[in-house]
């Protein structure tokens, strides 16, 4: 049976200068998520009537209703993907919104051909790794010595087995080497009794993943026209400043106008979220690291509970749910915002959940308190199994909730069910006049995916 439902979009943008406008806007959003709780509670409790068509949904394919002999099998879910939280200009806005909408379509085949959270969130990276104009795979940042290193990893919530890889170079798509570690740690003890690794760096990577098949490419032609100039140009930068009065203003000017007009030198992390139709899991992550890094400098997108989460509902957590960060791979660490903000999704209400997790373990927390810019962003989704029951069959399905927030200037993501045509995008900026690193953008929405089981 075809079941459908509109999505519901709640945003709210918000701007957190001190603790005690903090707390006060927390109340105000408190009152404001009415309109949100209405919407979770008309999905809840909607059993009877059929909804208008959506733009987020899934439901089982009428050839699969038609079979009635045939047991149904579980395909379909929901992607949701950023490209970066730091500053994107409008003059590129096309081309990013664009490489989302290929993420999304490339998890979504995955999902529709009955892949697994995993294996589509792996596909989604790979699209996202391959584009020039993100800072991650082809075209990543370039380190102090003018090298490409890149950060991945990947984590599964129904095994909730991790694999990730730092400061790799040499391979096009770090997220494979991720995901092989994950594979071959699902697979058990090695030889002898031997732990199999979950983490490797650098050459050791490198050599492990051609070792495993996994296909190399030279540095040279992972750097591209933008990222070599971009790196040519924060040299000069660097030499400059070196040779100058570091209280210079005009130097400071000309530093801080360079830095906005080069949008992606300022960019990070790429990353994607799953769930499939079974309730299963999935994030992932990957980056080229912060332009102009120490040579073995390793970003969250590598560290466990830094760059993503992924964990199946379980006795403890009523809610499944998955977490992809970004932005400045020292805050991110130091305060595990990942971890974070999963564990902050099994409160009832997600969005005043992120938003005070954001707030108080992030912008506020202990761990950055010498920082006057904490910069970062987060995509989150939740999910739970609900089930309707009707007189001759029993309707089952998940209820989705995902958000996004972001204290960068900007943060580009994008969405997709396995039964939409096509993905959405969407460029999340800060409110005019709210300053980056002391203010927060938090938007979201919810959706429902359904199928008949026997």
């Amino acid at each position: 049976m075809l079941r459908k439902l509109c999505v519901r979009i709640l945003t709210k943008r918000l701007a957190l200068r001190n603790k005690e406008v903090a707390v006060r806007l927390v109340r105000l959003a408190v009152k404001s998520l009415s309109s949100y709780v209405g919407a979770m509670e008309s999905l809840k409790n909607c059993t009877e009537e059929q909804q208008p068509p959506s733009l987020l949904t899934n439901s089982w394919s009428k050839k699969q209703e038609a079979s009635k002999s045939q047991k149904p099998k579980s395909v379909g879910g929901f992607v949701l993907v950023h490209a970066g939280a730091g500053y994107h200009s409008e003059s590129k806005a096309k081309e990013y919104k664009h490489v989302c909408k290929r993420a999304c379509q490339r998890a979504v085949d995955q999902l529709k051909a009955g892949a697994h959270a995993v294996e589509a969130v792996t596909a989604a990276l790979v699209e996202l790794e391959d584009s020039p104009f993100t800072n991650a795979g082809m075209g990543s940042n370039l380190n102090l010595s003018g090298e490409i290193e890149c950060d991945a990893s990947i984590m599964d919530g129904k095994s909730l087995h991790f694999g990730s890889v730092g400061a790799l170079s040499g391979i096009k798509n770090p997220v494979l080497v991720a995901n092989h570690l994950l594979s071959e740690g699902q697979k058990g003890k090695l030889s002898a009794g031997r732990i199999p690794p979950c983490f490797l760096v650098g050459r050791g990577a490198h050599d492990w993943a051609v070792s495993q098949g996994i296909p190399t490419c030279l540095s040279e032609k992972m750097t591209t026209k933008f990222s070599l100039s971009a790196y040519k140009r924060n040299k000069r930068k660097m030499e400059l400043a070196e040779r100058m009065d570091t209280g210079h203003n005009q130097t400071k000017k000309r530093r801080q106008s360079s830095e906005n007009e080069n949008g992606s030198g300022c960019l990070d992390t790429v990353g994607a979220v799953v769930v499939d139709l079974e309730g299963n899991v999935a994030a992932a992550v990957s980056s080229g690291g912060l332009a102009m890094k120490h040579p073995g400098r390793v970003g969250q997108a590598a560290h466990y509970g830094c760059g993503c989460w992924a964990e199946n509902a379980c006795n403890m957590n009523p809610y499944s749910t998955a977490v992809s960060t970004s932005g400045c791979g020292e805050h991110l660490i130091r305060t595990m915002l990942a971890r974070e903000c999963s564990a902050a999704m099994q409160s009832e209400h997600a969005h005043q959940a992120l938003l005070e997790a954001m707030q108080n373990k992030f912008i506020s927390s202990p761990f950055l308190v010498n920082e006057d810019r904490v910069l970062g962003g987060v995509i989150v989704l939740r999910c739970c199994r609900c089930v309707d029951t009707q007189p001759s069959q029993n309707i089952q399905g998940l209820l989705v909730e995902f958000l996004w927030s972001h204290t960068t200037e900007s943060m580009c993501v994008g969405y997709m069910s396995a039964q939409d045509s096509k993905a959405k995008t969407h460029i999340s900026r800060l409110p005019p006049g709210t300053v980056p690193g002391q203010s927060l953008a938090i938007e979201g929405g919810v959706c429902r995916l359904m199928g008949v089981v026997e």
